[in-house]
């Protein structure tokens, strides 16, 4: 038999079992299976009798093991100062070594196991160090807030090429064929500190703690960048290209463009609030079980997850980021707002479900704030999260409300048990937000609801602001080259510059840009 791809499909307590897969795989093909890969695993929760579907490559040659191309660049003429670590940061790295450019990496927070220790104290008092939180920091946003590596855009090729660098940098293999791929916020850490290992030994340089705050422009092109290290007096580096990969929350560097008069450009962004239920709960309505049943189907099953949107009057509403058996995270970067994210641990074996219920926010939504211009999104956004603030009380409590008591318009007498650790204070969650916006979660709610029976019901519980989906402003490029329209040398880059959603598309952003900068 030749090799071949085959879908199979199993009960979830065959998956480990190899004899069980060969006779699935000969039943469909017959004899002569002899080796065989599993390539994709995905759940099957659509009937009651749930099911484990397989990709599996049969009869074929054992892959090539990953191997990185990396050149040496310590000496090397052509570099390439890159802002941020983030992903879109750190994998525009990995490409500048392999065409033999040496990347040196500015990040304004610090390495990634020293932002801890600023989360920890976050955490615990409500203080928000504005260079070290859960967005700024080696890593980016995505390296404390879950590590999901699942996305809808670009090729197959891209996508495997940036799980196989995390994969031979620490991540399990597993997220190779998971259809939705996940590291864990306590394990990409490690990871990340391995890239930078790799990255260093082969000749790049990173500076923590250095923010970018000006630049000079001569003849549309960056000729230096004045970089502040811990409050000192601005240090002043000539550079050859930059690519801009500062992320989503890094909202001085649009306020430097918009200083020096460059172009950027309002952008459509989403807000609302985190959902939270019992994971139990979320299992047994999408395993189709009863809770003596649950158990015993959790042995071979991860906790389950949900993706929901409908379309309201008023806007689109969706789930976003769903974080199964999760923890929803204090994400402000600056004192006196309110933002939150969510995460989970790579078992995801905590109590608790959270997931973004968020409303696709546009133009029309902005009127009051159109005399801001490219600006009127960011003047949107900071507003809802410095009145969260105040309404959560202070020291980050986050404003909260059962669910069914929000489509009621009132607020919770009581609330139930909630992962955010810096506390939640029961208010009327329909005061935060502007009355349009209100109805839209409302109706998507209910809409939900009908769904998930119970998905609006008493137990779930309303945090929020959700307000951090992406960027409300974006810097533009020039479709073709990449560059800035008005400074041929540096290419705006990954979420932060409005071309990406996520770890993935944010990593093969960086890439793409680095190869546009080669030619410089």
């Amino acid at each position: 038999m030749t090799n071949r791809s085959v879908v199979i499909r199993v009960y979830p307590e065959e998956v480990q079992n190899p004899q069980r897969i060969k006779a699935a795989l000969s039943q469909k093909l017959g004899s002569g299976i002899q080796t065989w890969q599993i390539v994709k695993k995905s759940i099957d929760a659509r009937q009651k009798q749930i099911m484990v579907q397989l990709t599996v490559l049969v009869n074929a040659p054992a892959p090539e093991p990953f191997q990185w191309q990396f050149k040496d660049v310590h000496n090397a003429q052509k570099t390439c100062h890159i802002i941020g670590t983030g992903p879109a940061g750190l994998f525009a790295a990995i490409r500048c070594l392999e065409l033999g450019i040496k990347p040196i990496l500015i990040e304004r927070g610090k390495e990634v196991r020293a932002r801890r220790r600023d989360l920890a104290v976050l955490q615990r008092t409500g203080t928000v160090n504005p260079e070290s939180n859960y967005c700024f920091g080696e890593g980016g946003a995505g390296t404390y807030s879950d590590g999901k590596l699942y996305t809808r855009s670009g090729s197959r090729n891209d996508i495997e090429y940036v799980l196989n660098q995390f994969i031979a940098h620490g991540a399990a293999p597993e997220i190779q064929i998971e259809a939705h791929p996940h590291i864990g916020t306590n394990k990409l850490p490690q990871v990340i500190e391995a890239i930078r290992n790799n990255l260093i030994a082969h000749g790049a340089e990173f500076h923590f703690q250095t923010q970018l705050v000006d630049f000079t422009l001569i003849q549309q092109s960056v000729r230096n960048i004045y970089v502040r290290q811990q409050h000192s007096t601005p240090m002043q580096w000539p550079v050859q290209r930059i690519i801009l990969a500062t992320g989503h929350s890094a909202r001085d560097i649009y306020e430097l463009f918009a200083q020096k008069q460059l172009l950027i450009e309002s952008k459509p962004f989403a807000l609302g609030f985190r959902i939270e239920h019992p994971q139990a709960f979320i299992d047994q309505h999408q395993y189709h079980c009863s809770e003596d049943q649950r158990d015993a189907l959790r042995m071979h099953l991860p906790p389950a997850s949900y993706q929901l949107v409908t379309q309201t009057q008023q806007a689109p509403v969706y789930s976003f980021c769903m974080c199964p058996g999760g923890i929803i995270a204090p994400c402000s970067t600056a004192p006196g707002e309110v933002v939150t994210n969510g995460w989970s641990p790579s078992k995801r074996n905590n109590p608790f479900a959270n997931s973004g219920i968020v409303a696709a926010i546009n133009s029309t939504h902005l009127k009051p704030y159109a005399r801001y211009g490219a600006f009127a999104g960011l003047y949107f956004q900071r507003e809802m999260e410095q009145r969260a603030f105040q309404m959560g009380g202070g020291q980050l409590r986050a404003p909260a409300q059962r669910a069914a008591d929000f489509l009621l318009n009132k607020s919770s007498s009581t609330l139930p048990p909630c992962s955010y650790t810096p506390g939640v204070q029961s208010v009327n969650l329909n005061q935060l937000f502007p009355q349009e916006l209100s109805w839209a979660l409302k109706t998507a709610l209910s809409a939900f609801d009908r769904k998930i029976k119970g998905f609006a019901g008493q137990e779930a519980l309303l945090v929020a602001t959700e307000s951090r989906t992406s960027t409300p402003v974006r810097i533009p490029r020039d479709h073709v080259r990449g560059w800035h329209p008005q400074i041929h040398n540096l290419f705006p880059c990954g979420e932060g510059a409005g071309y990406a959603g996520g770890i993935v598309s944010a990593a093969m952003d960086g890439i793409k840009m680095a190869n546009l900068a080669q030619h410089l």
